[in-house]
């Protein structure tokens, strides 16, 4: 089969790889559509883990064989698979840090080598762990692409969830990327108010349709006003960080009321720094947390909500990309224009 291998320093080839062999309790997947995310985008650009790989998690396609004993999926069956899946049972399991258990942080789906989610290839195999709670059927209907966006949409969903957002606050949410529209839509859905920020006007365009009251270019307009005018001098009962720039920590308490919850989504390399003023975060009383990957418990909803067509998730898919266009379609997602946001790879199409 075709697959993208990372190579290490930066770079990714596509190649001729062995068809991962399924065994008891497994699947293989034919892989449809695998969505661009930037937790891949970050390993490859700062060289994380080891190479070889085949990257790619937000995966869509359709079984094609079963391992023995299982029951709940047939070949022809159209799915989607989460990478990880916790032990229900663990010290952090039990206080519902699902992204900390050690069987969790094992990734549970491979097109070969160290198992790294393996959607940028033609096919993947998903192990017995991840077939017995991590797989949802795709309704008649939906289309691959549209699929694809469970996992990420289940991410946002925990984020919104553990910042107990309530109707009728003030939001803000800095970056419109896919992640930062996902944020919008969910938090216009939960009754707030909300306020976004982004360097690119078709982005800020595209968040006020979506939801957000107003859209603003950090560059030109200091959000910190703006959210104040809006509470009576307080500030942003929330702010969620979608994007990953120098300052932007600082930016959000800011524009945050003393009391608030502000939450890091986008800071996931151990090698992004934040200096803070610690009175800002004690005297202030604000509550700084992170949420990272998805929660098992919202599965069941995050699908719901993608399938049942809820979420206009299609308005943000700019580019599908062949296969052996995986690197245009990288170099598309790091660096973004008025024209790219969510760019998904068909790994059964190639352009030779």
């Amino acid at each position: 089969m075709q697959a993208a291998v990372y190579q290490g320093n930066g770079k990714i080839v596509v190649d001729r790889i062995p068809t991962p062999v399924i065994g008891p309790g497994e699947l293989l997947i034919r892989v449809e559509s695998c969505g661009i995310c930037h937790t891949d985008l970050k390993k490859v650009q700062y060289d994380l883990l080891p190479a070889p790989r085949v990257y790619g998690h937000e995966t869509a396609g359709q079984v094609v064989a079963i391992g023995e004993g299982v029951t709940q999926f047939q070949p022809g069956d159209r799915v989607i698979a989460f990478h990880h899946i916790p032990c229900k049972a663990c010290f952090y399991c039990q206080r519902r840090l699902y992204a900390q258990c050690p069987v969790y942080k094992k990734v549970g789906i491979t097109a070969g080598y160290e198992p790294a989610g393996g959607g940028f290839a033609q096919y993947v195999r998903v192990m017995d762990w991840i077939v017995e709670r991590g797989v949802e059927k795709i309704p008649d209907g939906v289309s691959y692409d549209q699929a694809c966006f469970v996992e990420p949409v289940n991410t946002c969903l925990k984020a919104v969830e553990m910042a107990q957002i309530q109707s009728g606050e003030l939001v803000a949410v800095l970056g419109q990327g896919p992640i930062g529209l996902i944020f919008t839509m969910l938090l216009r859905r939960k009754g707030a108010t909300v306020l976004t920020t982004d360097t690119i006007a078709a982005r800020r365009e595209l968040s006020q349709r979506l939801g957000a009251l107003e859209s603003y270019d950090p560059r030109e307009v200091e959000l910190s006003q703006q959210t104040k005018a809006l509470t009576a001098g307080r500030g942003a009962d929330a702010v969620f960080i979608a994007v990953s720039a120098p300052g932007i920590v600082e930016q959000a308490i800011q524009a945050s009321r003393p009391g608030s919850r502000i939450l890091l989504f986008a800071q996931t390399s151990p090698k992004e720094r934040i200096e803070l003023a610690g009175a800002d975060i004690c005297m202030g009383e604000r509550l700084l947390f992170g949420a990272y990957s998805a929660d098992i418990d919202l599965q069941a909803e995050s699908a719901r909500l993608v399938f049942g067509g809820e979420l206009p998730l299609e308005r943000l898919v700019s580019h599908r990309v062949a296969l052996d266009e995986i690197s245009r379609g990288f170099d598309l997602a790091l660096h973004p224009d008025a024209k790219s946001l969510k760019i998904i790879v068909h790994p059964q199409r190639t352009t030779t």
